[in-house]
C-alpha cells in the first residue's frame, strides 16, 4: 500500500536543511554515540540530504529527534501534525529549533511521518505499520487537522491487510511491543491479541470436530484426536514463542476466554520454556554466577509459565515438570512457584523415572550432592493423594532405586536417610531394593556405631526379603546382629511352611509334594529289589550270571536313590534297608568269586 498525495503538486515542499549545520551536528553527535546509533543517524542524514540538492527553498525549522536533525518547513508540518503545531505555537519568537525525544521509532519513524507531510510516497508493510501507526498517533496526525491523514491511512491498512491473517497479526503484535505505551493506547496490542485468539480457537475447534467425525465413522478416536491436536499446536506454537512473556500470557488468556482447551496449552508452554531456558546452565556443582538482569528475566518467565500450567493431571509430562522444578530452584523463584511444581510432581510421581527425581543441590557447601528435602516433600505430597495400588508399588520401587543412588553420598546424614525411608509406601512386593540401599549406606558410612546401625536396620522388614536377599544378608557383617538373627529365623520359618503346606502358590511346595510321591515309589522299588535278591540267591545253578545281574539291579536302584536322597533322611527304615542291600550284594559278590 502506497501513501500518495496527488493534489496541490505545485505547492509541494520537500525537506531542506542547512548542509553546513547538519555536517557539524553529525560530526559532534557521531563522536558521542555508540556504533549502532552512528549507523542509524548516518543513514537518516544521507536520505535526508537527498532532498536538498534539487530544492531552492531554505528551511525555517529544525527538528531534533534523538540526536538526528531534520531541517524542514513549518507549513507542511503544522498542516498535518497537531503535536508539532502546538510546539511551534508555544515556542519563543525567533526560535527555529524543536526537540522531540519520545517519537515512536525514533528518527526512522519521524522520517516517514515527515515524508507523508511533504507528499512523498512510501509503502506501508507489515514490518512498518506498527511504527507508522504509533508515530501518527504521537504526532496527532488525525482527521481534525487534515482529511485522509496518516492515522486513518494506517488504520485502513491494519483492518484490511494486517489483521486479516494469523501471521500478520503475530508480526504486528511483536513489533508493537517496541512502541509501548503508544501501541497500547491505540488498542493495537488488544486488537492483535483478539485476532490471534479468535483464529487459533476456531481452527482448534474445527480440528476437534473433524476428529469427532472420524471417530463416528469407525476410526480410532483417541489416535485421531491426538493427531489433530498435535497438528493444531504445531502450526501456531512456533509463531507465538517470539512474543514477550507478558504478551504471550495475554494471548493464552484470551484463547482460554474464547473456549480454547486448557489441556492443549501444555505443548506451547513447553516450547516457550525450552526457548527461554535453553541457555540456563544447571549443574550439580553449585550455582554459576550469571548476569543478574538475565536471571531476573528468566525468573519472571518461569513463574509466569508455572501460573499458566493446566491443572488437569497428566497435562504436562513428569519429566517436563522436573525440568521446571530444577530451573525454579536454580533461579530462586518464589516459594509459591516451587511448592506448586512439587505438588504437581507429587500428583504424577507414579509416572516418574529415576532421572526425574535426581535433582541436584545448588548449594554445595558441604551438603548432599542431591536435593533430598525437595524429593521428600514431593513424596509427602504423593502420600496425600489416594492413588491406585499400581502407583503405590511403582513409587515404592522408584524410591528404593533413589535411595540406592544417594546412599553412597558420604555427606548424607542418617536422619535424612531414615526420614526418606519412612515415607516410602509399604505396597511393595519385596524389600530387596531397600535392603540394597541400606547395605550401600552402611558400606559408605563405616563409622556408624552399633546403635545407629541397629536403628537403620530396624527399618528393614526381614519377612519381605527374597531367598537371594536372605542368603546375602545372613553373611553380611555390616548388618546388626539382631537383624541377621531375624533373617535366619524367617528364612527357616519360610522353609518349614513351604514343606508343610503343599497347596501354596509358591513353586517350592509343589516340588516337595512331587518328590514325596517319588520317594514312596522309590521305597517300593527298594522292596522289590530285596525280594529279587532273595530269589537270585536261591538260584544257585545260575551263579555265574547273578553277579552281573545283581550289579545291574543295584546300579539302577542307586541312581534313583541318589536323586531323592534329601527326603530319605527322614526315613531311617529306608536307610537300613539300603545298608542291608549293600551287605547282601557284597556277600553275593564274594560267593561268586570263590
Amino acid at each position: 500500500m502506497k501513501v500518495d498525495h496527488g493534489e496541490n503538486q505545485e505547492c509541494l515542499i520537500i525537506v531542506i536543511m542547512d548542509v553546513e549545520l547538519e555536517q557539524a551536528t553529525m560530526v559532534t553527535t557521531l563522536d558521542m554515540m555508540p556504533a549502532k546509533k552512528k549507523e542509524l543517524m548516518s543513514h537518516a542524514m544521507k536520505r535526508t540530504s537527498e532532498w536538498i540538492f534539487s530544492q531552492e527553498i531554505s528551511s525555517d525549522v529544525t527538528i531534533h529527534v534523538q540526536g538526528v536533525s531534520f531541517s524542514l518547513h513549518k507549513f507542511p508540518l503544522v498542516s498535518k501534525c497537531g503535536y508539532i503545531r502546538k510546539l511551534i505555537l508555544n515556542s519563543k519568537e525567533g526560535d527555529h529549533t524543536v526537540k522531540i525525544n519520545d517519537v515512536p521509532g525514533g528518527p526512522e519513524g519521524f522520517e516517514l511521518a515527515a515524508k507523508f507531510c511533504y507528499g512523498i510516497n512510501f509503502e506501508l508493510t507489515i514490518e512498518n505499520i506498527a511504527m507508522v501507526r504509533c508515530v501518527a498517533e504521537f504526532l496527532e496526525m488525525t482527521e481534525e487537522y487534515s482529511v485522509g491523514n496518516l492515522v486513518s491511512r494506517t488504520e485502513a491498512y491494519i483492518n484490511e491487510v494486517g489483521l486479516n491473517s494469523f501471521a500478520g497479526a503475530v508480526s504486528i503484535l511483536q513489533l508493537s511491543e517496541r512502541y509501548l505505551p503508544v501501541s497500547e493506547n491505540v488498542k493495537l496490542v488488544t486488537r492483535c491479541v483478539d485476532t490471534i485468539a479468535l483464529i487459533v480457537t476456531k481452527e482448534s475447534q474445527f480440528c476437534l470436530s473433524a476428529s469427532a467425525e472420524c471417530s463416528s465413522d469407525g476410526l480410532d478416536s483417541s489416535s485421531s484426536s491426538l493427531f489433530h491436536l498435535k497438528e493444531v499446536v504445531d502450526w501456531w506454537a512456533e509463531d507465538l514463542v517470539v512474543l514477550s512473556i507478558h504478551t504471550f500470557q495475554r494471548v493464552l488468556l484470551a484463547m482460554i476466554s474464547r473456549g480454547f482447551n486448557k489441556y492443549a496449552l501444555g505443548p506451547i508452554l513447553m516450547l516457550y520454556a525450552r526457548k527461554c531456558l535453553q541457555d540456563l546452565e544447571i549443574s550439580g556443582k553449585g550455582k554459576n554466577k550469571g548476569d543478574p538482569n538475565q536471571e531476573n528475566e528468566k525468573r519472571v518467565v518461569l513463574e509466569t509459565i508455572v501460573s499458566l500450567l493446566p491443572r488437569e493431571k497428566n497435562a504436562i509430562s513428569t519429566s517436563y515438570l522436573s525440568m521446571l522444578l530444577r530451573s525454579a530452584i536454580y533461579l530462586e523463584t518464589t516459594v509459591a512457584c516451587r511448592v506448586d511444581l512439587e505438588k504437581r510432581m507429587g500428583l504424577q510421581l507414579g509416572q516418574a523415572v529415576l532421572d526425574d527425581i535426581l535433582i541436584p543441590s545448588f548449594r554445595f557447601d558441604g551438603d548432599t550432592l542431591f536435593d533430598i528435602e525437595t524429593v521428600q516433600r514431593i513424596l509427602m505430597n504423593f502420600g496425600e493423594f489416594e492413588g491406585p495400588c499400581d502407583d503405590m508399588a511403582k513409587v515404592g520401587k522408584l524410591m528404593e532405586s533413589y535411595l540406592a543412588e544417594i546412599a553412597s553420598d558420604s555427606n548424607l546424614s542418617l536422619l535424612k536417610f531414615m526420614n526418606l525411608v519412612e515415607h516410602i509406601p509399604n505396597q511393595r512386593a519385596t524389600d530387596d531394593g531397600l535392603y540394597k540401599a541400606i547395605d550401600i549406606y552402611l558400606k559408605a558410612h563405616p563409622a556408624l556405631g552399633d546403635t545407629e546401625r541397629k536403628k537403620l536396620c530396624c527399618l528393614l522388614n526381614c519377612q519381605k526379603l527374597t531367598s537371594e536377599a536372605c542368603a546375602h544378608a545372613a553373611q553380611n557383617e555390616r548388618l546388626s546382629a539382631g537383624t541377621v538373627v531375624q533373617v535366619l529365623y524367617y528364612e527357616q520359618q519360610r522353609l518349614r511352611d513351604a514343606i508343610d503346606d503343599g497347596s501354596r502358590s509358591n513353586p517350592l511346595p509343589n516340588d516337595v509334594s512331587s518328590l514325596q510321591k517319588e520317594n514312596k515309589d522309590l521305597k517300593f522299588e527298594l522292596l522289590k529289589a530285596k525280594m529279587r535278591l532273595q530269589d537270585i540267591k536261591k538260584e544257585k545253578s545260575h551263579s555265574d550270571k547273578s553277579p552281573s545281574r545283581t550289579r545291574s539291579l543295584i546300579s539302577t536302584v542307586s541312581k534313583k536313590f541318589l536323586k531323592f536322597t534329601p527326603f530319605l533322611w527322614f526315613d531311617h527304615g529306608v536307610s537300613n534297608s539300603i545298608t542291608r542291600i549293600k551287605d547282601k550284594a557284597s556277600k553275593v559278590r564274594r560267593h561268586s568269586i570263590s
